[in-house]
């Protein structure tokens, strides 16, 4: 140790053998700062939770249960829904509009059989075709369903359902707006965000069938278009529903059968537009298997 005083080094003892300087308070006094200077680290640092994380658990947690709710319960469920579920009545929305084209993109191919065996059962067809010719047909759509076509044509994913979903998103805040605006016109007192939460709560039932439907056509069973058209025309009963389950705060508003034909009205033009994109669709999917060499080969 080095005597602090004179600098000597020493080997050890209380006192410096050079000019007598206590040693043990200098050490002392080194211990106390080296103990100060130095601090414990953890092991490793706690991790916070991600507040956006917890906050999807919550929302998507609150969600199920409101969704469960309104398929046990749906009329006492839409009735107690206030501007509290606006959230979870824009996410029933959400997934009725990306339900569709996603069930069509993946089931586009069953929907193209079912669409030519319904041809060959038409009379005039059937008439002049032979028992062969429906068997190679039922061989070439086993071979449909067994290939990857999508890959082939091109078929994308994201151009079809986003562009599809936020197309069909507009026409239900258009249907949803319509309504709105009938039930006003109906001496009905209440807000936007309250009504659109009713509305998204009746529209739980119409969109369970299409996830159902989904899942079906995952599964490459055929009947998941009975359930996608079911899905749709539901629209029809969600907006009397959901117009009927208000008080009217006067008796001299516009009467809910009439209300209930002008929106249905909106629907079918909102439907036909809808249509009319699909079918757009539709023609580019025959268009590029028919420009298609590697399909051409599959035959």
């Amino acid at each position: 140790m080095n005597c602090s005083n004179c600098g000597h080094f020493n080997d050890g003892g209380k006192f410096c053998v050079k000019c007598g300087h206590k040693l043990q308070e200098e050490a002392a006094v080194s211990q106390a700062a080296a103990a100060s200077e130095y601090q414990p680290q953890p092991a490793y640092a706690p991790q916070q939770p991600n507040q956006r994380v917890r906050q999807a658990k919550k929302v998507s947690k609150s969600f199920f249960s409101y969704f469960a709710e309104g398929i046990k319960n749906p009329t006492a469920t839409a009735q107690a829904a206030g501007e509290s579920q606006f959230v979870n009545a824009l996410i029933t929305v959400i997934l009725y509009a990306l339900s569709i084209p996603i069930m069509l993109y993946v089931g586009w191919k069953l929907l193209l059989i079912q669409f030519v065996r319904s041809m060959f059962k038409l009379p005039i067809i059937s008439e002049e075709l032979a028992p062969s010719d429906m068997e190679d047909f039922n061989t070439g759509a086993d071979l449909i369903k067994a290939t990857d076509i999508n890959s082939i044509i091109h078929f994308n994913f994201t151009d079809f359902v986003f562009k599809q979903g936020i197309f069909i998103f507009i026409g239900l805040a258009i249907i949803i707006g319509a309504t709105y605006v009938a039930a006003k016109f109906g001496k009905v007192d209440v807000s936007f965000k309250e009504f659109f939460s009713r509305f998204g709560t009746f529209l739980i039932i119409p969109t369970a069938l299409l996830l159902i439907g989904l899942v079906l056509a995952f599964l490459h069973v055929e009947y998941f278009s009975y359930f996608m058209n079911f899905g749709l025309l539901s629209i029809f009963l969600v907006v009397p529903f959901t117009i009927a389950s208000f008080k009217q705060s006067g008796t001299n508003g516009l009467d809910r059968i009439y209300s209930t034909l002008i929106v249905y009205v909106v629907i079918t033009i909102v439907l036909t537009f809808i249509a009319n994109g699909l079918g757009e669709e539709a023609k580019t999917i025959i268009t590029r298997m028919g420009n298609s060499s590697e399909l051409n080969d599959l035959f």
